[in-house]
């Protein structure tokens, strides 16, 4: 039986489809006031020679060429394996549609394309209360790493830190 969906690497003509599944994610996750998706800048990142570059597969019905999920990722290291990885950085598939193997299939693709390029890890983070989305994760085998804890430098904390160093000023920023 022939699948209403088809996975394909997505291009940097195809910024503008990731850029509403995007949107849609944010939304989903009620992080809509936090979503700054910048079309110019996905298209440049996701061109082949880009550095630093991020990666997607573009899920799409076959009869409309709708796109109806993504996986955005890009490559990672890991400096106690001396390998490389890739982190997961966003899997959505639009409600519509879950429930029909989407999200599968986009996991599936791009644990391949992990296995390719031999990478040792497939990483991702997911929301606390995405009940569903742990279950899922749950059933493929993943399991959380309870004992990391995931943090950010943002705005102005981190311009900040990356302000040029006057020489004299102590080396480490003050505690708030």
């Amino acid at each position: 039986m022939p699948s209403f969906f088809r996975i394909r690497t997505a291009t940097p003509d195809d910024a503008p489809a990731l850029i509403v599944l995007i949107e849609a994610l944010a939304a989903y996750e009620k992080l809509s006031h936090e979503a700054q998706p910048d079309e110019a800048a996905l298209r440049q990142h996701l061109a082949p020679d880009a550095q630093p570059r991020c990666e997607a597969f573009l899920a799409e019905r076959v009869d409309t060429g709708q796109a109806i999920g993504l996986a955005l990722f890009f490559q990672t290291y890991s400096t106690f394996l001396t390998r490389w990885g890739i982190y997961l950085e966003d899997l959505f598939v639009v409600p519509e549609h879950r429930g029909r193997g989407v999200g599968m299939a986009l996991l599936r693709r791009l644990a391949a394309e992990a296995v390719a390029r031999r990478c040792e890890r497939l990483e991702w983070q997911v929301l606390d209360w995405n009940e569903l989305a742990l279950g899922f994760y749950d059933r493929l085998g993943a399991r959380p790493l309870d004992d990391w804890i995931t943090m950010r430098l943002s705005g102005d904390a981190l311009h900040r830190l990356g302000a040029p160093v006057d020489p004299s000023t102590p080396s480490v920023p003050p505690m708030a």
